[in-house]
């Protein structure tokens, strides 16, 4: 089995955590289907739109209400008294309220923008949706440059996850013209970040000529903006941007091995993982997540090669790692290791670990893992029937 995401997260500084990418299956033939893993990534285009300025926000007490309910008071006279505090209370705290009306606009777009945000979370995306159409249709209104591309870069991300890749990739053009023609450099993290995903686009469309394209674009700018980093003092690069580049480089070369494995050129994306393996070590650390997914995915294209000894050796690795630090995907590990066992020829052992691992799948409550373990067990039990078969028509051997 093998580990493979849509988009998963290398720098934790670089993307704000507002969107969920979706889950996304990569069936390699010769192997048993395994969970994908899921993991954060937004965008970070920008900074946040302004926040907006405190204010008094109040509401009726009831304690008049209630006085008034006690000594009979008819509902014709409440309401009245009612509408007297609105009155009161509007005059004496709408006066309050000094903003300008381009202020309270812009206060408006960010309450959108949040609750479009957290929406994202609840995974009520058709919400989302509406609230950041609003939003960007007050951005354009006031011309808040800021909020126009802060809403098409989630708007673009939230089609991106909805499969809606058309419509995703005229908001990733629309959001990077809109940066470039503000004087944004074609180098800019945001805008290689945004490439990315229009070359995972194309890929998944099929557009093969174009995907290389804008992979070997974002690979090659990248590796020329650590070159530059690397000859200019250290002063001058600050740390977070020279790390979130690596990491951007790390991801395109991640994103582009998953693109070639599907394409079945296995020793260009053996050479990408190695590199995106390299990368994530020195700048997250051998036991971070992302860290033990790389080693899975790379163990799971050299046992499509046969190479089953270096494969195993990666994610007995990855494991190890996942153990010691407790990470909650073990099971999934577990039965990327059992599968390239299984292809190895060593049953028994293999047998072990999905055993194992659909336990722990159990216990987790990972029913999608839980199915694909237990299609695992079955192409084990078919291998070995067929061994046994396979024994059986054999003639002994004369001595």
């Amino acid at each position: 089995m093998a580990l493979p995401s849509s988009c998963r997260l290398f720098s934790q500084t670089a993307c704000s955590h507002v969107l969920r990418q979706g889950r996304r299956r990569c069936w390699l033939p010769g192997l048993s289907p395994c969970r994908t893993h899921t993991m954060y990534r937004g965008i970070s285009l920008i900074s946040p739109v302004g926040h907006s300025q405190g204010r008094t926000s109040f509401r009726l007490c009831t304690s008049a209400r209630r006085a008034d309910e006690r000594s009979g008071t008819t509902r014709a006279t409440r309401s009245r008294c009612v509408a007297l505090w609105s009155a009161v209370a509007f005059s004496l705290f709408g006066s309050m309220d000094k903003r300008t009306e381009e202020q309270k606009t812009e206060d408006e777009i960010v309450l959108l923008l949040r609750k479009a945000k957290y929406n994202m979370m609840l995974g009520e995306l058709d919400a989302a949706n509406s609230f950041l159409h609003k939003a960007l249709g007050l951005a354009h209104q006031s011309q808040n440059k800021d909020a126009i591309l802060y809403a098409y870069s989630l708007m673009a991300n939230l089609a991106f996850v909805q499969g809606q890749l058309d419509n995703a990739e005229k908001l990733f053009k629309a959001a990077m013209s809109f940066m470039l023609s503000g004087g944004t450099p074609e180098d800019d993290n945001a805008i290689i970040e945004m490439s990315l995903k229009l070359a995972s686009i194309y890929a998944s469309q099929n557009k093969n000529e174009l995907a290389e394209h804008g992979f070997q674009f974002c690979t090659e700018s990248l590796e020329a903006k650590i070159e530059k980093h690397q000859a200019l003092p250290a002063y001058a690069v600050s740390e977070d941007e020279r790390k979130n580049t690596r990491l951007l480089l790390g991801l395109s070369l991640d994103t582009r091995a998953r693109y070639l494995t599907a394409a079945r050129r296995f020793t260009a994306a053996c050479r990408d993982y190695h590199r995106a393996l390299i990368i994530c070590q020195e700048e997250q650390g051998e036991a971070h997540p992302q860290t033990l997914v790389l080693m899975s995915d790379l163990a799971t294209v050299l046992d499509l090669q046969g190479k089953h000894e270096e494969a195993l050796a990666h994610v007995h690795r990855a494991v190890t790692l996942s153990q010691v630090a407790g990470h909650p995907d073990q099971h999934v590990l577990l039965g990327n290791m059992a599968g390239i066992l299984m292809h190895k020829g060593a049953f028994e052992e293999a047998l072990k670990l999905y055993e194992e691992a659909l336990a722990l799948a159990r216990a987790a409550g990972d029913e999608e893992a839980v199915q694909q373990l237990e299609e695992g067990l079955q192409e084990l039990d078919r291998r070995c029937r067929e061994e046994r078969r396979s024994s059986s028509r054999d003639p002994p051997t004369e001595h």
